[in-house]
């Protein structure tokens, strides 16, 4: 296919004031940079501080393993990358043909409110080029604006559910609620059942629900790609 395709990464990894660490969630790297490299697709990595970013401790406990995570593990090639993801100022929308954000909790705080990360996000959608998101990472989407007018207004969009934050015992440690934020700022909302595949497109917007849902974000991108 001869495309590249920019991940963003969050930088942030206190869960609040909980003490508990978090940052990106590995299936969610893993499973969309297979979806996708094994296309031929490039993909490089970005992160608002650069190097090395957190990876939730949770996403890496044996329960949440898949055949992408395990294939990460030992993939020297990704973790060399992982070691130096590009600081994010440092990046340009033209070199690349499309932009991905992995979730995990991370990035309700610093990407979120990184008006380097809204502007980017705004160039390559401007430039008409797929901007895609999974589980927590629409949550980065709460402040960008086109024209005005939030990215997600009238846009048929989904994120981790309510139910999903609730489940995990995160409702009142996270600093807002990634459905609220997409209702509120005049998405479309919809949703499948908790933990269940889930990704909504809609032009050059594609959202996922969950984790289970990254693997079906990456392949509507690689559609959009192609």
């Amino acid at each position: 296919m001869n495309k590249k395709v920019l991940f963003v990464l969050t930088s942030h990894d206190e869960l609040g004031n909980t003490g508990l660490k978090t940052g990106f969630w590995s299936e969610e790297l893993a499973a969309p940079y297979y979806a996708l490299t094994d296309k031929g697709i490039d993909i490089i990595l970005a992160s608002p501080k650069g190097g090395q970013p957190p990876i939730d401790p949770k996403s890496e406990d044996p329960a949440f393993q898949t055949d992408s995570t395990q294939r990460m593990d030992k993939d020297t090639v990704l973790l060399d990358k992982l070691k130096h993801t590009l600081p994010l100022a440092n990046v340009k929308m033209d070199d690349y043909d499309a932009v991905f954000y992995p979730g995990g909790h991370g990035p309700l705080w610093d990407l979120a409110e990184s008006t380097t990360s809204q502007q980017l996000i705004t160039a390559f959608y401007t430039a008409n080029k797929p901007v895609a998101f999974v589980c927590h990472a629409p949550g980065v989407l709460k402040d960008v604006k086109i024209n005005g007018e939030y990215l997600v207004k009238g846009k048929n969009v989904t994120g981790f559910t309510n139910t999903e934050e609730d489940a995990v015992q995160l409702t009142s440690v996270v600093p807002f609620l990634v459905e609220d934020m997409l209702v509120k700022n005049g998405g479309n909302y919809s949703k499948t059942a908790d933990w269940n595949p889930y990704a909504v497109v809609d032009g050059l917007l594609i959202t996922g629900q969950n984790p289970a849902s990254s693997e079906k974000v990456a392949e509507e991108l690689s559609k959009l790609l192609a």
